[in-house]
C-alpha cells in the first residue's frame, strides 16, 4: 500500500528544512490575529518602503540614496523565496502541490530575515501531482506577487530573473539539508527552468554554477552603487563596467 502523507505531515517535513521553509497554518476560514496581516497588495506596497528605510539605515544614507526599484526588486526577490521554497520542498518530498493565492496567505512583515508565513491547512494537495503542474504556482501566488510589484516598474526580465534565483536558492537548501533529495530537486528546478514563465532567465556555465540573466539590483543600495554582487549574477562577467553605471 502506497504512503499517503495527511496535509499536517506535508507541512511538518517541508518546515524541518529551515526557516525560508517554515509554515504555519490556519483554517481556510479563519482570519489570524495580529501580528499576522494579511498579504494584500497594499502591505506588499508598505513593504517596499520599509526595505527602502532598511536598506538606506543598513547602509548609513539617507532615504532618498536608495533607489525605490531597488527596494522593490529586494522585497520582490525575499517573498518570492519565501513563497516558493516550501512549494518547491512540498513537491521534492511528497510530489505535493501547494494551491492557494495571495490572499490566503497571511504574514508577519518583519525586516531582516525570513517572514514568517501561514497558509491554509487546505493548502496541500490531496495526492501526488505530475511536475508540469508545478508551474501553477509559478502563475498563482507568485505572478500575483509580480501584479502587485507592478507599480513600481520593475522590468518582466528581473521579476523572472528574481523567481529563478529564489528557485535556485531553494534547491541548494534542500539539497544541503537533505542530500538523498537533490538529483529530484534538480530535476523539478531544471524543468521549471525550462518552460514558461522562466525560459531564458537563467543559464548554467561552465563549470556548473547557475547565473541568472538579469540582477536584482541590490548592490545599486550600497553607497556610491558599490555594493557586492550577488552570487548568481549576470554581472559577474562584467562586474566593473555595471558598478560604473
Amino acid at each position: 500500500m502506497t504512503y499517503a502523507p495527511t496535509p499536517g505531515v506535508v507541512i511538518s517535513e517541508v518546515t524541518a528544512l529551515g526557516p525560508f521553509f517554515a509554515l504555519h497554518t490556519h483554517a481556510p476560514d479563519a482570519r489570524p490575529v495580529e501580528p499576522w496581516v494579511p498579504m494584500s497588495r497594499k502591505l506588499v506596497e508598505d513593504r517596499v518602503s520599509a526595505v527602502r528605510g532598511w536598506l538606506a539605515a543598513a547602509g548609513g544614507q539617507p532615504l532618498d540614496a536608495v533607489e525605490v526599484r531597488v527596494a522593490a526588486s529586494v522585497t520582490h526577490l525575499g517573498l518570492a523565496a519565501r513563497l516558493l521554497s516550501p512549494a518547491l520542498a512540498a513537491f521534492v518530498l511528497h510530489g505535493r502541490l501547494l494551491a492557494f493565492g495571495l490572499s490566503d496567505v497571511y504574514w508577519q512583515p518583519v525586516l531582516g530575515g525570513p517572514v514568517p508565513l501561514s497558509v491554509p491547512g487546505t493548502a496541500v494537495s490531496a495526492g501526488a501531482v505530475a511536475p508540469e503542474e508545478l508551474t501553477a504556482f509559478l502563475d498563482g501566488p507568485l505572478g500575483e506577487l509580480a501584479a502587485a510589484i507592478g507599480p513600481f516598474s520593475l522590468s518582466p526580465h528581473i521579476l523572472q530573473g528574481n523567481i529563478a534565483s529564489a528557485l535556485n536558492g531553494a534547491a541548494t537548501m534542500i539539497a544541503t539539508v537533505r542530500p538523498e533529495l537533490a538529483e529530484r530537486t534538480r530535476t523539478a528546478v531544471t524543468l521549471l527552468l525550462a518552460g514558461p514563465p522562466l525560459r531564458g532567465s537563467a543559464t548554467t556555465t561552465a563549470n556548473g554554477a547557475f547565473r541568472r540573466r538579469s540582477c536584482c539590483l541590490i548592490y545599486r543600495a550600497a553607497p556610491g552603487h558599490k555594493g557586492s554582487l550577488c552570487g548568481d549574477c549576470v554581472l559577474h562577467r562584467n562586474a566593473d563596467s555595471a558598478r560604473s553605471r
